[in-house]
């Protein structure tokens, strides 16, 4: 056992089986996200072997380097739906600038609403885009990164699960419409989400987070600026 728990495939494979687990227990309990379900697996199976966490990401940076090539896929499905991208260009960017804004103002009203600290509300403001893109911003504005990835986890894993039983609600069925939606507000778990439901919608929110990622970047500068740093 010993022997296993020092081999550099037990990280790696503890992370596929606690994945593949947790798909399965989403299949009965629709509610639960497999990142969740797998997080808590993999968070057990190390405090009750008293393996190191730090050892333990040593061994999964393998995977950590695939997220490149991941998202660089996702520039099929846009590829292949860019004649009706271009189409519905002003409905893209209009979506894209009003999801950044919104992504923005939600947050820092979440945080006064909620008597938050300086720190946790620079941390929060970069919530809606993508982990690599929230760290960069949170940095510059002086947040703190493991903050703001806690933050645009729970995001993302919030508009993943309830984002289209949301939109479904408000009699949305329009797969751009909520493609723009998932990808702006949920970043790249909602565009996972959204690929489940056509690859209309995956392409298109692929799309928005993309953008969503660039003009919030931008959004940010006058606060930056205005911050004095």
């Amino acid at each position: 056992m010993q022997s296993f728990l020092h081999d550099p495939l037990f990280g790696l494979t503890l992370t596929i089986a606690a994945y593949v687990s947790a798909k399965a227990i989403h299949k009965r309990l629709r509610w639960l996200h497999p990142i969740l379900g797998s997080s808590a697996i993999i968070l057990v199976v190390l405090v009750v072997l008293g393996f190191p966490v730090r050892d333990f990401q040593g061994e999964v940076g393998m995977l950590t380097t695939l997220l490149g090539p991941a998202t660089v896929a996702l520039g099929v499905p846009i590829y292949k739906h860019r004649a009706l991208i271009r189409e519905r260009l002003a409905t893209v960017t209009v979506s894209v600038l009003a999801g950044s804004v919104t992504g923005i103002v939600s947050a820092g009203l979440l945080v006064f609403l909620a008597r938050g600290s300086h720190e946790v509300l620079l941390s929060m403001l970069p919530k809606s885009v993508s982990s690599p893109i929230g760290i960069e911003i949170s940095k510059a504005l002086g947040g703190a990164p493991e903050l703001s990835v806690m933050f645009s986890v729970i995001t993302g894993v919030l508009g993943g699960v309830f984002g289209p039983a949301f939109l479904y609600k408000t009699g949305l069925r329009d797969p751009v419409a909520m493609g723009l939606a998932m990808g702006s507000a949920a970043h790249g778990f909602g565009t996972a989400r959204s690929l489940q439901e056509s690859e209309t919608a995956g392409s298109f929110s692929a799309l928005a987070m993309g953008l969503s990622g660039i003009v919030t970047s931008l959004l940010f500068v006058p606060i930056y600026i205005w911050l004095g740093r």
